[in-house]
């Protein structure tokens, strides 16, 4: 196949050339944040035209909440979601979802911070429409540590203690994710961890016994 072969599928492959400009709004977003990425920053990062990249977004705005919907969704579920209902207990799903992002905040060196986090700082207070499709991911995500809790027979729970403690869960993760990106260490989210984890079972024991 020639390389003028080669142009021509990557051309007429439009899903494709969707992801590739997704992928590159969503690193660009979350490195440099979503007001001091450029459109012309993003078409150089996916290595598309202009034209192709208004045909599948009108706009800025427009592309940037796709990346929510499509790229900050789907990590949230990846990252967090997945863990806390395929582990035994919900407490091991939430120590599984930490530890793996601890770790992988040590192998790469740096923390650019949660994606969801990073945009609901930037554009929640500002632009209606980002605000909510961000609630949308942050609702998902903590039903489904609630949904756990209230499911877990050790535990207990009533509904409105679940979605407390589901709460806390996710605030506690998202407040030690922003003093790591600050400090530019997985150390205040290993220290969270720490804390939350002992709060845990220690309510549990109690619920049991």
């Amino acid at each position: 196949m020639t390389k003028s072969d080669n142009r021509r599928l990557r051309t007429n492959d439009p899903a494709a050339t969707r992801a590739r400009i997704l992928d590159a709004a969503a690193d660009l977003f979350q490195t440099k944040g979503y007001h001091d990425a450029s459109m012309q920053d993003i078409i150089r990062a996916a290595g598309v035209t202009s034209g192709a990249l208004h045909h599948h977004f009108a706009s800025k705005k427009e592309l940037g909440l796709a990346v929510v919907r499509d790229r900050v969704a789907d990590a949230v579920r990846e990252g967090w979601i997945a863990p806390v209902r395929e582990a035994e207990t919900p407490i091991d799903g939430i120590e599984a979802a930490f530890r793996a992002i601890g770790e992988g905040l040590l192998a790469q060196g740096f923390v650019r911070g949660c994606p969801l986090n990073n945009l609901a700082v930037e554009l929640a207070f500002a632009d209606p429409d980002f605000r909510q499709a961000l609630l949308v991911i942050f609702a998902e995500w903590r039903d489904a540590i609630a949904e756990r809790f209230r499911m877990s027979g050790p535990m207990n729970m009533s509904h409105a203690a679940a979605d407390d403690l589901a709460t806390l869960v996710v605030s506690a993760y998202s407040g030690a994710m922003n003093l790591s990106k600050a400090e530019q260490s997985p150390a205040p989210l290993q220290s969270a961890w720490a804390s939350l984890s002992h709060l845990l079972r220690q309510s549990a024991a109690h619920r049991a016994g």
